[in-house]
């Protein structure tokens, strides 16, 4: 496969970046950048990845381990979607990318959001994958990192020890016949990278920035109208048990020209689970959209003209509320 790997120095920290390139000389359209969810690496992607070299997908894919995650850096530093935005943007710049396709899953479907909407000029598509920031539901383990004691209880549970005993009973099961799920092992994957201090620092600052124990606290539904002219398609796992469904059926209602595939054999990692359909249905999108060329001057149209909107709405109801009631006849009033 014509992946490379490399190591960015960004602000003075390390960013490991994967980069397939196509096998044809030529490629095709804006670059494909591919995020990953939290506690997660850019090694999510590489089913997607195999199947690209197979079926010859003619555009250049950047796939960066976000900071606090996979091989890049750790530093005590902000972990917040607009912090992990700026990193999207600024890889972009140092590849010499100003105008890309953003897919994000989990995690990386709000930062995906967060970047369309902090660089629009930059965004031509959206792609969110079981996307956070769409809905308050989320799954319980992750509204539990809100409560007192949740560091050292997930220091307790996932550590170097209890990951290598972890490892050496799937390996016995394996010797027995046994076979984990594609997206099981990837779970697995996510899991047992929290045994790093630094990982499990990280993914501890971004659940408690994003998440409370009533649930997710990021919403990006409230500023969807903003993406309307960028073409976005979702795709979802039917029963996805970390972010459900649901939240991608009502973001397709809040967002008309919007694409909603799910798999009704997937979970929460459909890009795993079947890379194959999932690379066709994301191929498709791509053949069949025009990119965005977004200017900011028409995002400030946009919300001009949203204000301006939300304002005559509230005035009318302040007109209605001034409007004097009618006394009607009633037996305390007497006809002179």
């Amino acid at each position: 496969m014509a992946l490379e790997a490399r190591t960015l120095t960004l602000h003075g920290q390390e960013i490991r970046l994967r980069e397939y390139l196509p096998s044809t000389r030529d490629t095709t359209g804006e670059p494909l950048v591919l995020l990953h969810g939290i506690s997660g690496s850019g090694q999510t992607w590489i089913p997607l990845l195999e199947h690209f070299e197979r079926t010859g997908f003619g555009r250049h894919v950047l796939v960066p381990d976000l900071p606090g995650h996979g091989d890049s850096g750790s530093p005590r530093a902000d972990y917040g979607l607009g912090a992990m935005a700026s990193v999207v943007r600024d890889i972009l710049a140092l590849t010499g990318n100003h105008h890309a396709t953003i897919a994000g899953h989990s995690l990386g479907g709000g930062i995906a959001m967060q970047f369309a909407y902090q660089f629009p000029e930059m965004c031509a598509r959206l792609v969110l994958v079981g996307s956070a920031g769409l809905g308050p539901q989320v799954t319980a383990v992750l509204r539990a990192t809100a409560l007192p004691g949740a560091k050292a209880t997930l220091a307790a549970a996932v550590n170097p020890v209890t990951v290598a005993i972890a490892r050496g009973i799937a390996a016995a099961g394996r010797g027995l016949g046994g076979k984990l799920a594609p997206e099981t092992r990837e779970l697995t994957r996510h899991l047992s990278s929290l045994s790093d201090a630094g990982r499990r620092r990280a993914f501890l600052f971004i659940a408690r920035s994003l998440i409370d124990l009533r649930g997710q606290r990021a919403s990006a539904v409230d500023k969807l109208y903003l993406a309307e002219q960028v073409p976005t398609l979702m795709i979802w796992g039917a029963h996805d048990p970390l972010i459900p469904v649901e939240h991608g059926r009502k973001t397709a209602e809040l967002l008309p020209g919007s694409r909603l595939t799910v798999f009704e054999n997937a979970k929460h990692f459909p890009h795993v689970a079947d890379p194959a359909r999932f690379g066709a249905e994301l191929e498709r999108f791509l053949d069949e959209t025009e990119p965005a060329r977004l200017t900011l001057e028409e995002v400030v149209e946009i919300l001009v003209r949203a204000s301006e909107a939300a304002n005559e709405v509230e005035n009318r109801a302040k007109a209605v509320k001034k409007v004097p009631e009618k006394l009607s006849p009633g037996p305390h009033l007497r006809r002179a």
